[in-house]
């Protein structure tokens, strides 16, 4: 007897499984050769598809289903068949007909008919992709923040009433001090759209740093045109005070930032779509925010490393206002206590404008002085070329104690962060695995600093002696110091993870702060500021450690009261420092920019790095088509993998991001392995 075959019409032999199976594929298959009725109106939609793919970075067309149409609008989120799963994407317009003759496949679902993605920010997030040789996809991520459907659904509330001030004003004109100032105001409260430079005004009006007191002046001239305001600042702390300054003015406004948490986040981005308020203060993310009509931006210390975006494609906030201020015709401020040779690029070439503080308002405001081993202070004090702190450091302090507060920066944190031999000065090492001995308490045992084994029975390699000395020392050790040569002062400390925001304006008070991390004094300033080990801010071997530098101490100089005194301990005959002294930081910037043009260096020129392994880098650069003129530098050792330098003109630079992009999309295609491609990168 012959065993019966699995037929159509013995379907008892087929699991119900199976069968239910076969039952949904034949479903979906009718489905999707059914014909779907399409919008009646502009029923193509041109949707760009978020695959973080390079080479598919582009838009493709589908069919806006008659049941979609409604909701299917520019910007919103959708869902779509792609490659044979479904991906998301956003709507970027609606088209009449399609350019593409075969038959198109219909928008699966609208996620939200909300236009997360504005025309003015799919137009930057393009260029930014062109200009960092990166994909939009990757953009979009730091533009539109994730969705949050219970955001989503609350109601929408309207815009609050305003009526700016009659002086537009709480502190009178602070742009008055500034060169240019009071015309840059005048612009912007008549509907104008200067570009300009600013280097602010050192200290603090009615307890208001000067700087945000001239932001938030500057974004309700903008204000009172009928026109909205971004400003765009390193860190939260600096975001609380610029809100602060604009709370005093009774401007609505909103913060951005990233801490805020997801369903916050959402809600503030909604708020700024949906027009309920016009001035957006934020970190670097917040410079994409959707602010309708836009009259002013505002980037504030764009030398701060946080600007930098540590993501592919790695775009700086500088570049990202400057193109957004070219796409929607607005004000833009560049700003800071110190200048960057890159804003002063924009100055050289006629972008912007440069305005400095008038030199009255600067010896107002402050007195800058250096001490160390020079032949008159060496006459002074024999042990001035040895000491950290010389003399005239502790009568300053001394000084200013009765008077109000005193900032001591120091550039390390901890306690000790290198030890050497006390007799022959020899580097302590670790005897397990060489790392650096590092001290965290006076009563810690020395611990390596690489694999944390703690030492308590080392002895110098070199000359057998068991004593241990701290070459250079953290804010910590620095505050002890301190605390021990003024006992009858308060001596706190903020670094690391013990940042403190503000300090109470009494008298008897040290504060000892490593860089970014120096506290504002509640309702002023600070008697003094001392700034000890400038030779180790320029001792690490960077391109831009220089203007660094300069920008950190006059970021820490700036927070001193009216008449207040600043004294760096270092080599007078240092342009760096001798810059701080006369407050000069466009002078500075000039000069970096005319060596980086002769040592052809950014951002006197565009250079660009590729980073991976060696047959990576070597098959990238063979599939690169690199423009006349460029110059390759590498490959070098780099980490655990290897890096490439190239380097163009300025005016090439397009050239060679062009060609980058194009490498990125060859190789995505042909799935080949990575390599990390960065344009300008912040640091070489």
């Amino acid at each position: 007897m012959s065993r019966p075959t699995e037929t159509d019409d013995q379907p008892e032999l087929v699991p119900g499984l199976v069968r239910a199976q076969v039952k949904a594929a034949k479903t979906r298959a009718a489905k999707a050769a059914a014909p779907v009725a399409p919008a009646a109106v502009d029923p193509v939609a041109r949707v760009l598809v978020d695959t973080g793919l390079a080479h598919l970075d582009r838009t493709f067309d589908y069919l806006v289903p008659a049941a979609l149409a409604a909701d299917a609008v520019p910007g919103a989120r959708v869902k779509i068949r792609f490659s044979g799963q479904e991906v998301d994407g956003y709507l970027v317009e609606r088209l009449v007909a399609s350019e593409h003759d075969g038959r198109l496949q219909p928008l699966r679902r609208v996620v939200s008919p909300v236009p997360v993605l504005q025309p003015q920010v799919a137009e930057l997030v393009a260029r930014l992709a062109r200009r960092y040789a990166g994909s939009r996809g990757d953009l979009l991520r730091f533009a539109v923040p994730p969705r949050h459907a219970t955001v989503e659904k609350e109601p929408m509330s309207a815009a609050p009433p305003w009526t700016a001030p009659a002086d537009l004003t709480a502190w009178g004109s602070p742009w008055d001090d500034i060169e240019g100032g009071r015309e840059l105001f005048t612009a912007l409260s008549t509907g104008d759209s200067p570009r300009a430079v600013w280097s602010a005004s050192p200290g603090d009006i009615a307890g208001t740093p000067t700087w945000c007191a001239q932001i938030a002046s500057a974004v309700v001239a903008a204000r009172a045109s009928g026109r909205g305001a971004l400003v765009v600042v390193p860190d939260a702390r600096d975001a609380g005070r610029v809100s602060a300054a604009l709370a005093r003015l009774d401007t609505p406004h909103r913060v951005l930032q990233a801490d805020a948490g997801p369903a916050q986040r959402y809600r503030d981005f909604l708020a700024v779509l949906r027009g309920e308020v016009d001035v957006v203060v934020g970190t670097r993310a917040a410079a994409y925010a959707p602010v309708r009509d836009l009259g002013l931006v505002v980037l504030w210390d764009d030398g701060d490393d946080s600007h930098a975006e540590p993501r592919s494609p790695y775009p700086h906030a500088r570049e990202v206002v400057r193109l957004r201020a070219e796409i929607e015709g607005c004000a833009l401020l560049i700003g800071g206590t110190s200048r960057t040779p890159d804003a002063q690029l924009l100055v050289r070439t006629g972008f912007a404008a440069s305005l400095v503080p008038h030199r009255d308002a600067v010896r107002r405001a402050l007195t800058a002085a250096v001490t160390g081993a020079t032949d008159r202070e060496l006459e002074r004090d024999p042990f001035a070329r040895t000491t950290r702190m010389p003399q005239q450091v502790h009568q300053l302090i001394r000084d200013a104690l009765a008077d109000g507060p005193v900032l001591v920066q120091t550039p390390r944190r901890g306690y000790a962060a290198a030890l050497a031999c006390e007799r022959c000065r020899a580097s302590a090492r670790c005897t397990s695995c060489a790392g650096p001995l590092t001290l965290a308490s006076p009563t810690a045992p020395p611990t390596c600093g690489w694999c944390g084994r703690a030492d308590d029975a080392w002895s110098c390699p070199e000359c057998g002696h068991r004593g241990l000395r701290a070459p250079v020392v953290g804010e910590v050790r620095t505050a002890e110091e301190l605390g021990r040569a003024f006992p009858g002062a308060r001596v706190s400390s903020s670094g690391g993870d013990r940042i403190l925001d503000t300090v109470p304006p009494t008298p008897r008070t040290i504060v000892v702060a490593t860089p970014g991390a120096e506290p504002v004094v509640e309702g002023g300033g600070y008697a003094a500021v001392v700034l000890l080990d400038t030779w180790l801010m320029l001792a690490r071997p960077d391109l831009r450690i220089r203007e660094e530098a300069l920008q950190r101490w006059m970021n820490a100089a700036a927070l001193v009261r009216a008449g207040g005194r600043v004294l760096a301990v270092g080599d007078a005959a240092d342009p760096t420092l001798q810059a701080l002294v006369r407050w000069d930081p466009v002078g500075h910037a000039e000069r970096e920019l005319a060596d980086r043009a002769s040592a052809h260096m950014p951002p006197a020129c565009c250079v660009a790095t590729l980073i991976g392994d060696v047959g990576a880098v070597d098959d990238a650069m063979t599939l690169l088509s690199l423009p006349p003129g460029a110059e390759i530098l590498g490959p070098v050792e780099h980490d655990d993998a290897v890096r490439t330098v190239l380097r163009v003109p300025w005016a090439t630079g397009q050239a060679l991001t062009d060609a980058l992009g194009e490498l990125q999309r060859v190789r995505s295609a042909r799935r080949l392995d990575p390599v990390r491609v960065q344009v300008d990168p912040p640091t070489l």
